[in-house]
């Protein structure tokens, strides 16, 4: 088998798996020090007719993930072609896929799942705003990184929206996985997607794919039957899902849920669902109450199976349910541990009191006094008095001559305790108290696992710039940008985390040509809850964001924490873009070339141009920053104006062409409105 030691520019490592139609190598990018996975397929002869289509696929497949630029779709960096060898330069995930582990038999808890499904919808809701169905969703195209990160693979028979190449009645796809109108050879849509990721849910919940067979076995499945519902294949898979991947695999793609951010959602809430009614099945399991003045944490999510990463570990969560059960466990082994003997005593809450002496009335609610010197302790109670009630009643012994007497003695070891109507239950002893979190730690241990939960939500929002925090008192709230009709979907979404009336909503609706600019900032941006990281102040001067006819635009930024270059441009609503900075020398309006220039840590920025000046067409406009360590462009961008399509479609290839590189980046955006 012949040896491959480069493919271009790029050297090969060794080789990470074989196919029918070609094979994949680990390799090296040289010139920027990177790894790289590359997709390899031989030339076809010009008499193979068949071959030549795979390579028409193969073709397709970098065209359409060359478009695709999102945290959950791996990346596609360039394509060539040898002389016998066409190949594709993706990123290199360094984790395994989903079909590796599911062939393992390993188990996904329900956190993990929804988790992974969450970034499968979110670049799936990526692609389908941009043209591109994928078709054959499955676990051997989703792979896992070290972080935890879910990334969809292999958009080798991707239908894009312009292209001609995939008609009706061609039939492409993994029999298990697809949809209805994919066996009817009909032509398809963002919905088939879809239906992929709710048979990816139900084996994701069940271990086990909805139809099995062959390929007229599981398309005549496909077609007429219904799978039995999740929940009676798999005790862990709630019933609250089952709805969720019924609709998600319809027959009818009208049926479906019609958008992956709209399946996302539904799966959030059934999540939410799920978690209530443990709180109201209290004849199941008995749970002991705070204590008074004791806050109870939120509980936290389940632990992360074997098979998953560590970055959904929740810290603060797992400490307090770590507390917890060795405070029971504790409690136990207390209970069960045999006793020293010990003079018979009554335990009423936490004060420890003797009984009273025989043939006195004893108390209510006994004080607490040391028995009196000259009466003789009482003898413990036997089984028969245990059976009398030990209210306020006298009781007298008989009596008899005092020679004849013999005084009963006390039993040593058994102690038998009253009847609960009338004795106090005996208190658990409380665990150590290095093991005892406070009160503000249960507390901030519920703000973290909240502030987690919202910022993985709010992380897969799309056409959104998002920022915000929880309060120490478990109110929300949500700031920065969307897209219009995305705000109320915003505030739905957070009531299946907090009440209504613990939202503060400060969300700014953008008209939707800014979308591609929020994408853009949209990792370079801090998030909601991330009070570290770099941070690029901008804001417009003195504040105000409401601009008339001829006034002056003035911007005031203040650089981020490491040394850096800086963009500025303007975005109308119109679809065009106007540099603010850098510019290029532009005399009719006097203004002079920018020269290169590094700003220092934190330094001001104020910036302003005469020409500068509010006009037609008036409405809603967008200013937007980026500061990088390293210069964005290697070339001038062709003029002061252009349009926004294309230099958005530039400035996030750049963006993330620097972050391969590990260069520091920070955006930041702002609008204004622009009136007569």
């Amino acid at each position: 088998m012949e040896t491959i030691e480069a493919l271009g520019k790029y050297e090969i490592k060794r080789t990470l798996g074989r196919g029918a139609m070609g094979t994949v190598y680990e390799g090296w990018d040289p010139i920027i020090a990177r790894r790289v996975a590359i997709k390899t397929v031989k030339l076809p002869d010009s008499a193979d007719p068949e071959t030549e289509d795979a390579l028409a696929r193969f073709r397709r497949e970098a065209q359409a993930a060359g478009r695709l630029t999102h945290p959950n779709i791996v990346a596609v960096f360039d394509y060539g072609e040898t002389n016998d060898l066409a190949y594709i330069v993706m990123e290199f995930v360094d984790g395994p896929s989903l079909k590796t582990l599911l062939d393992k038999n390993e188990r996904f808890a329900l956190t993990d799942t929804v988790r992974v499904m969450q970034d499968v919808l979110a670049g799936l809701q990526f692609s389908h705003e941009r043209g591109v169905v994928h078709r054959d969703i499955k676990p051997a195209n989703v792979m896992l990184t070290s972080s935890g990160q879910s990334k969809i693979a292999d958009f080798g028979i991707a239908r894009i929206e312009s292209s001609s190449m995939t008609q009706a009645g061609t039939v492409l796809g993994t029999p298990a996985y697809m949809s209805p109108e994919q066996f009817m050879g009909q032509v398809v849509d963002a919905r088939t997607d879809i239906y992929s990721s709710g048979v990816l849910l139900y084996q994701l919940l069940t271990g086990e794919r909805p139809f099995e067979g062959g390929m007229s076995a599981i398309m005549h499945k496909a077609l007429n039957t219904e799978p039995p519902p999740p929940s009676q294949l798999s005790v862990t898979a709630p019933p609250s899902f089952d709805a969720v991947v019924r609709r998600a695999m319809a027959k009818r793609p009208e049926d479906r849920f019609p958008s992956a951010s709209g399946f996302a959602d539904a799966m959030r809430h059934a999540l939410a669902h799920q978690m209530e009614p443990a709180a109201s099945e209290g004849e199941a399991t008995m749970v002991a109450p705070p204590s008074p003045g004791t806050t109870a944490a939120t509980p936290p999510p389940r632990a992360i199976s074997a098979s998953m990463p560590a970055r959904h570990w929740n810290i603060p969560s797992l400490t307090v349910t770590a507390v917890a059960l060795l405070a029971l466990v504790g409690g136990a082994v207390w209970w069960f541990l045999p006793r020293p003997p010990a003079p018979p005593q009554q335990m009423t809450g936490t004060t420890i009191v003797s009984p009273p002496p025989v043939g006195e009335v004893a108390p209510a609610k006994p004080p607490v006094v040391a028995t009196p010197p000259n009466k003789t302790p009482a003898p413990a109670p036997t089984q028969s008095d245990a059976n009398q009630s030990n209210a306020a009643v006298t009781v007298t012994p008989p009596p008899a001559p005092p020679a004849t007497v013999t005084p009963q003695p006390p039993t040593p070891t058994v102690q038998t305790p009253p009847p609960p109507a009338v004795q106090a239950p005996i208190a658990q002893p409380p665990p150590p108290p290095a093991m005892r979190p406070n009160d503000q730690q249960l507390a901030m241990a519920g703000v973290d696992a909240l502030r987690h939960q919202i910022a993985q939500w709010a992380s897969t929002r799309s056409c959104a710039l998002l920022g915000g925090d929880v309060g120490v008192d478990g109110a929300v709230t949500l700031d920065g940008l969307a897209g219009h009709g995305s705000v109320d979907d915003l505030q739905r979404g957070l009531t299946s985390f907090v009440p209504p009336s613990q939202i503060d909503l400060r969300v700014t609706g953008v008209n939707r040509v800014f979308c591609p600019a929020l994408t853009a900032l949209h990792l370079i941006t801090p998030g909601f809850g991330m009070t570290g990281g770099p941070r690029l102040g901008l804001q417009m001067a003195d504040g105000k964001t409401r601009l008339h006819d001829g006034d002056p635009v003035r911007v005031r930024l203040t650089m981020p924490d490491f040394a850096s270059r800086l963009r500025v441009d303007y975005l109308a609503h119109d679809g065009t873009v106007q540099h603010l900075y850098p510019q290029l020398a532009d005399p009719k309006n006097a203004i002079s070339a920018d020269p290169p220039k590094l700003f220092a840590p934190g330094e001001l920025v104020s910036l302003g141009h005469p020409s500068w000046r509010i006009g037609e067409p008036y409405g809603t406009d967008m200013i937007i920053a980026v500061a990088s360590s390293e210069p964005l462009f290697d070339r001038p961008r062709p003029g002061n104006a252009e349009s926004a399509d294309v230099y958005l479609r530039d400035l996030q290839a750049a963006i993330d062409t620097l972050r391969q590189r590990g260069a520091r980046l920070a955006g930041a955006a702002v609008t204004l409105d622009a009136l007569p």
